[in-house]
């Protein structure tokens, strides 16, 4: 919690003696359509999580089981690790930097670069360093998570999206799919019995693809309302 309020200060220094704004910019204040901006990203992004990792179990002999031995209060503990987490992320990656890079080289360039810089930073959360295959699939995943992320924030201007968004699928999967550095969570998986060949392969996009095209048709939408 210490570092949020230290990117909150910084973030304000930031703006203040960059681009001479306060933190207002980045969407703090709640109103309607934010809240909607809000639920729409953590529904959706809950939703394509949970299909994810029940399609994995789907074709095989496996299931999702109930881990009994989890408690409340431990279940409440590892929410809150991941909520933290996010608003870590989001400050750092979608916050002041963000904006500031927006206004002065564009949306495209600035969500690129945001987007490989989210990418790069899970090399050091995976401790992915000296294994180049490892280290080129997490970048895509999370490059192409990332870019989302930073759309989101660019057209709403406002980290309600975003935050929804990666709030969503973080507590999704790591939480309730226990895919994470946590360990088990609520469910896990009956056996080690896993996809392979093609099957594992289009899950594997759907995982990377699904949720971004649902976000690219949502602001299509809107673009036209």
């Amino acid at each position: 919690m210490i570092g949020i309020i230290i990117e909150l200060i910084i973030s304000w220094l930031l703006l203040k003696f960059i681009a001479k704004q306060d933190l207002s910019v980045l969407g703090f204040k709640p109103n309607p359509t934010r809240l909607v901006h809000w639920s729409t990203g953590f529904l959706l992004a809950a939703a394509i999580c949970s299909l994810y990792h029940i399609m994995t179990t789907s074709f095989i002999n496996n299931s999702w089981i109930l881990n009994k031995q989890l408690t409340f209060s431990a279940a409440l503990m590892s929410s809150w690790w991941v909520i933290k987490s996010v608003l870590f992320e989001e400050l750092l990656f979608r916050g002041a930097l963000l904006y500031l890079a927006i206004e002065k080289w564009g949306m495209t360039k600035a969500c690129l670069l945001s987007a490989a810089c989210f990418g790069i930073y899970h090399w050091f959360s995976y401790n992915a360093f000296g294994n180049p295959f490892q280290m080129g699939i997490i970048f895509g995943i999370t490059g192409i998570f990332g870019w989302m992320l930073a759309v989101s924030f660019a057209k709403t201007q406002s980290l309600y999206l975003p935050t929804g968004l990666h709030l969503g699928w973080n507590l999704f999967n790591i939480i309730v799919f226990s895919n994470g550095p946590l360990g088990q969570q609520i469910f896990m998986k009956a056996n080690i019995n896993h996809l392979e060949g093609i099957p594992s392969l289009l899950i594997f996009l759907f995982q990377i693809l699904a949720l971004p095209l649902l976000m690219y048709g949502y602001f299509k939408i809107r673009s036209r309302s």
